[in-house]
């Protein structure tokens, strides 16, 4: 199964033949069987058919919508898959030792993962971040005594501005970034990050509709309006794994320049250009399909797209136990 990254502006998306195909305003076409097709996410200004609509929402393909920045608009989703006892159940553990417990397993992970990461790119630049990594590790053993919610969102929060200090060490030198920032992001690296989050979220909000569960009813951010606090849980363990990875092997192997990216005179921050859109859209997509073999509980080789569903089918059964220690984490290695 595929997502459909629609990123010229002009493009038409339609339906015939069973395909769904996409014409841009050169009139050139690529065509998808539909069958193959999880989702279509549009990137720029550009037209869907009625015909197209229907036939997604008949053959539950979501269709989301993002400015190029990642900025997360709305979504035409099909209601078929909603599950209201299952999503009675979710409701009914928040605030309670369950989500305490499933925090602790899911940000102890993301740390796990993040000082992985940092040990592959120090290797490879010679650089020294036995401190970061000793803070690091410090987070987290304070993560595994945390009693509650805000304690453990404390130690995360400590342990992510030294992550990506040391990040910035190893980074190459056009890219070098001051700090983590976010809305908008002042660098060029900080854009990629933002960016990079934005999609992972959409597609693990796409896969937790798909199941049955509310993607606003979470259990480790608190309740914001607006916010689907359930794929920001579960977007923390695949961070590193899968957004900051990526984009440290776009800029240190050089497949990305600064000329990718334009600045927004009006709120100041820095913006992938529609060809480093391309680039970028490209090399994620390309992360989701590898395969690997780091879930605990399966042997056979799979893509992290198809990982993430694995893992929210385990959350889901954890709810309907009410056992969080049944949701295992994913942990590079």
């Amino acid at each position: 199964m595929s997502v459909i990254y629609i990123t010229d502006h002009g493009s038409l998306v339609s339906f015939q033949g069973n395909r769904i195909i996409v014409t841009d305003k050169d009139d050139e076409q690529q065509s998808f069987p539909v069958e193959t097709v999880e989702g279509i996410t549009l990137l720029s200004m550009s037209q869907l058919t009625t015909q197209c609509i229907e036939q997604c929402l008949i053959k539950g393909i979501t269709v989301s919508f993002l400015s190029k920045g990642g900025t997360y608009f709305g979504r035409l989703i099909s209601t078929g898959h909603v599950d209201s006892a299952l999503q009675r159940k979710q409701s009914s553990l928040y605030n309670t030792d369950f989500s305490i417990e499933l925090g602790r397993i899911i940000l102890t992970a993301k740390l796990k993962n993040q000082l992985t990461v940092l040990r592959r790119y120090a290797k490879s630049r010679g650089v020294d971040i036995d401190n970061e990594i000793n803070m690091i590790k410090s987070c987290e053993r304070s993560i595994n005594s945390s009693v509650s919610i805000p304690q453990i969102m404390g130690y995360e929060g400590q342990a992510a501005k030294t992550y990506f200090s040391g990040l910035n060490k190893c980074v190459d030198d056009e890219f070098h970034f001051d700090c983590r920032s976010r809305r908008p992001p002042k660098d060029e690296f900080n854009s990629m990050l933002s960016f990079g989050y934005s999609i992972l979220i959409n597609e693990i909000y796409s896969e937790i509709a798909a199941k049955g569960l509310n993607p606003y009813f979470g259990f480790v951010h608190q309740d914001k309006e607006k916010h689907p606090t359930l794929a920001s849980d579960l977007v923390e363990e695949w961070r590193a794994v899968i957004v900051d990875s990526m984009v440290m092997s776009l800029v240190n192997g050089h497949e990305i320049q600064k000329s990718n990216f334009e600045t927004d005179v009006n709120v100041h921050g820095y913006y992938l250009n529609n060809e480093g859109l391309k680039i970028f859209v490209k090399k994620l997509d390309g992360k989701l399909r590898t395969g690997n073999k780091y879930l605990d509980y399966s042997d056979d080789r799979v893509s992290f797209r198809v990982a993430i569903s694995y893992q929210i089918s385990h959350l889901i059964e954890a709810i309907n136990k009410k056992d969080a220690s049944i949701y295992k984490p994913i942990l590079i290695r």
